[in-house]
């Protein structure tokens, strides 16, 4: 099996199709019984504020992509046809790379974002019950791996958080935040780090709105505000000279017929609407009312076009470099060593048989003796498999090693459905003499 990444993305599609691949894969349970039987054993959705990818762990490459490129089209109701030429495919070490790349920030539509951190754990948990042992593995290391390039190299220093940017973008419509009145849409982490953002800029009053009214006054405790309940939005738009939105809703939650009424009572007043949601939470006809700048994902994915990494970043690179290298170690490793688990257990069974056969053949025979036999029996056995089982342990790293596992399978007749059976079993590939 080998791991799959399809996906889309603000580099590879315009926003608007992101918005309908990230609407039909908003609930993924049940993705992985969705997909071909038999073409994907694991799956994981990861969908962000500017992707969509889908995770598999796959036995053939075509047989994999057809299976998830398919279901994306089901699930978005987009054309195959168009869909496909804004996919992006990864497969093997290309697939553990970039995912790597994701979990530093180093794919992000700002350089060194931590913020995905926090969505792939969202997406693993999510995935729970279709993902296994290799995609575990790999998603528990692309965590660690995130946290390592953050902590070890100067890579939060290298991009901004998406907020920050936008907020430069308000900055820029309205004059310095300093002493302006906010309204955040949303109460999740996006608007927890927006809010945090904006208190650090010395914002005047901070109101937060969101459809659960109760989460919203939560949050806003913390940011020294009100929280109101998403009905309060025409009176609060009449207030506000910046207006932050990241809600998951799925449809829009501000509409230009409610910010055009707010405008006509302040026509002198300028408002800026910052949309970091995926869908969009705002009208983009709202560009259009005089006074009202709107800067949604699309408007940042052009201003940060070619933002330059810096020196963070590339050491960043080098750590997932070395961490990609130390993964497709253990995963050839992790399909070389179920083979060797299968000898060693018929290399048992053989000799429990023939243990009871001496058994009812010398039923005379004293304990000592038979205990003396079955450890000579048992170290002969334990010798002819030492120089076998260590030689796979050496030929892990090479491309020859699985096609030495598969002459083992057959040298010794192992079942071919043995491995696949004891493939969860902790082992290791060391023996014990070696």
């Amino acid at each position: 099996m080998s791991v799959l990444v399809v996906g889309i993305s603000h580099r590879s599609a315009p926003v608007s199709l992101l918005e309908e691949v990230t609407l039909g894969l908003g609930d993924t349970t049940g993705v992985l019984g969705e997909l071909t039987p038999g073409a994907v054993s694991e799956a994981v959705v990861l969908s962000t504020c500017n992707r969509v990818e889908v995770y598999a762990d796959t036995e053939g490459f075509h047989a994999g992509v057809d299976a998830v490129t398919d279901l994306l089209a089901r699930r978005s109701g987009v054309p195959l046809e168009e869909l496909s030429k804004h996919l992006y495919v990864h497969w093997e070490g290309q697939a553990v790379l970039h995912l790597f790349q994701v979990a530093c920030g180093l794919d992000s539509m700002v350089v060194g974002e931590s913020q995905i951190l926090g969505q792939l754990r969202r997406a693993y948990g999510a995935s729970s019950d279709s993902a296994g042992r290799v995609l575990h593995e790999l998603f528990q290391t692309a965590l660690r791996v995130g946290k390592r390039a953050h902590s070890e190299t100067g890579l939060d220093e290298a991009g901004q958080s998406l907020v920050s940017v936008g907020l430069a973008h308000a900055v820029r419509a309205v004059g310095e935040l300093e002493g302006r009145s906010v309204l955040v849409v949303g109460a999740g982490s996006m608007g927890a780090l927006a809010g945090a953002t904006l208190r650090r800029a010395s914002v005047g009053d901070v109101v937060v709105a969101n459809r659960t009214a109760v989460n919203a006054i939560r949050l806003a405790i913390s940011l020294d505000g009100r929280g109101v309940g998403l009905d309060a939005l025409p009176q609060e738009l009449l207030l506000a000279d910046v207006v932050v939105t990241s809600t998951g809703a799925t449809g829009l939650v501000v509409h230009r017929d409610v910010v055009a009424a707010a405008m006509a009572q302040r026509p002198e007043r300028p408002l800026v609407v910052l949309d970091l949601a995926l869908p969009r939470d705002v009208d983009p006809l709202v560009r259009t009312i005089p006074g009202v700048t709107l800067v949604d994902l699309e408007a940042l994915q052009g201003a940060l076009a070619g933002t330059e990494a810096g020196a963070g970043v590339e050491a960043a690179r080098e750590i997932v470099a070395e961490e990609v290298g130390t993964f497709l170690t253990w995963q050839k490793a992790s399909r070389v060593a179920p083979t060797v688990v299968a000898l060693r257990t018929k290399a048992d069974e053989v000799v429990d048989l023939e243990l009871a056969r001496l058994t009812s053949r010398l039923p005379e025979l004293g304990d000592h003796e038979r205990a003396e036999v079955e450890q000579a029996v048992r170290r002969v056995v334990k010798t002819l498999l030492h120089t076998p089982t260590v030689r796979v342990k050496e030929l892990t790293e090479a491309p020859v090693g699985l096609s030495y596992a598969d002459a083992l399978r057959e040298l010794f007749g192992l079942d071919r459905a043995a491995p696949a059976a004891v493939t969860a079993a902790p082992l290791t590939l060391e023996d014990d003499d070696s």
